[in-house]
């Protein structure tokens, strides 16, 4: 049975007397307001095809909804009855993010405005699949307490799942999380936590991320390298995530054979190098906090995964021509630098003159970006 987790949004979310959240028109506007906070209501009309009629009626019921919050008028804005300002009211709604990786869960909490309100992480190593959601529900309840935060305005959880789309709620993780693979987890996880479930692969999650909070501000199009145990990503076009076929889009491993597999840029490998050199590395999660760059083993596995690295960055660049390439996932910065700096860009130049290349930017995210990206996608769903 096909699982939706609109069908499962508290009533008191939904549009007075309907069945939906908002209308497409409320849509646009919460789009606008996300996108530029402080917007005056007057400033809005000269952004949509809606007369101004339309927009202060539309603006009048969210804000009676309590979805938007007016501001102080901003100051000098011409004769007559200065226009309020605009904000998303983040104490209307919130939701919590939970990213599972191989090693950790990453937790967060985030109201309605993209205020992130909690991060927290659960270890997971030796934890079975029950133990670590028991954990998971612990921390959650912690950190609503913490912040006073009641189940009446608790939206719902986005989830976030290390490996590939199946169907439905299924994912195929990697061999760490097998107990977590091929099952339905929306219907499973919504009966634990009692609340609609959006699920995502944890690598998209960290590109909507990206897109909300990061690169994505400015740039529309571009494409998310996720470095974690395995190696994956997302691409942001016109500012919205492409999930194409079953939702695998970005799924960078698989133009890899299964010997060149092993040299793709999966932090898995690196971690293995690195103890194959003397240190002990427990974790990708340790690594990320303590990474030095001249720890025996990190340049001989840049060397050995850089012409697989190159070949994808190229594919990107052909395929989808994004303005930026963003370095993301668990990739400690300082070891993404050395990727960016070591890439192979395979231009001919015609005439002298190059073809157009994207930017290689390191993700602008420091704490677990797929728990973040996770945390907005339930309101990113259902409001803007």
């Amino acid at each position: 049975m096909a699982y939706f987790p609109e069908t499962l949004i508290a009533p008191r979310f939904l549009r007075p007397g309907e069945s939906g959240i908002v209308s497409s028109n409320e849509r646009d506007l919460l789009k606008l307001i996300w996108r530029h906070p402080g917007l005056s209501r007057s400033e809005v009309t000269a952004h949509t095809d809606l007369t101004q009629q339309s927009v202060y009626r539309i603006i009048d019921q969210l804000e009676e909804r309590g979805i938007v919050s007016f501001g102080s008028p901003k100051p000098g804005t011409g004769r007559g009855q200065p226009s309020p300002t605009l904000r998303l009211n983040g104490s209307y709604a919130y939701s919590c993010g939970i990213s599972v990786n191989t090693d950790v869960i990453g937790i967060c909490l985030m109201d309605i405005s993209g205020k992130v309100l909690a991060e927290s992480s659960v270890a997971l190593r030796d934890r079975s699949m029950a133990q670590s959601l028991d954990l998971v529900l612990e921390q959650l309840t912690e950190h609503q307490r913490d912040n006073n935060l009641t189940d009446e305005t608790f939206f719902g959880i986005g989830f976030a799942i290390a490996g590939f789309h199946v169907s439905g709620t299924r994912y195929n993780a990697p061999l760490p999380l097998h107990e977590w693979s091929l099952i339905e987890l929306g219907p499973l996880l919504t009966e634990f936590f009692g609340k609609p479930i959006w699920a995502h692969n944890g690598a998209k999650a960290g590109t909507v991320a990206e897109s909300m909070f990061g690169a994505g501000r400015y740039i529309k199009h571009f494409a998310y390298l996720s470095f974690n145990y395995g190696f994956g990503g997302g691409l942001v076009s016109n500012g919205e995530l492409l999930h194409n076929g079953v939702g695998n889009a970005g799924e960078f491993s698989g133009m890899y054979d299964a010997e060149e597999s092993k040299r793709r840029p999966a932090l898995q490998y690196l971690i293995e190098n690195i103890n194959r050199n003397g240190l002990d590395i427990p974790s990708i999660t340790y690594m990320r906090k303590h990474f030095d760059p001249k720890w025996p083993g990190v340049l001989e596995w840049v060397d050995e995964v850089t012409p697989a690295y190159s070949r994808l960055v190229n594919a990107i660049w052909a395929i989808f021509d994004p303005q930026a390439i963003v370095f993301g996932g668990q990739i400690p910065p300082a070891l993404a630098q050395i990727l960016i700096d070591r890439t192979e860009i395979y231009d001919r130049p015609r005439y002298g003159v190059p073809r157009p290349r994207p930017k290689l930017v390191i993700s602008e995210i420091s704490s677990d970006a797929s728990a973040i990206g996770a945390a907005i996608a339930p309101f990113k769903s259902a409001y803007y």
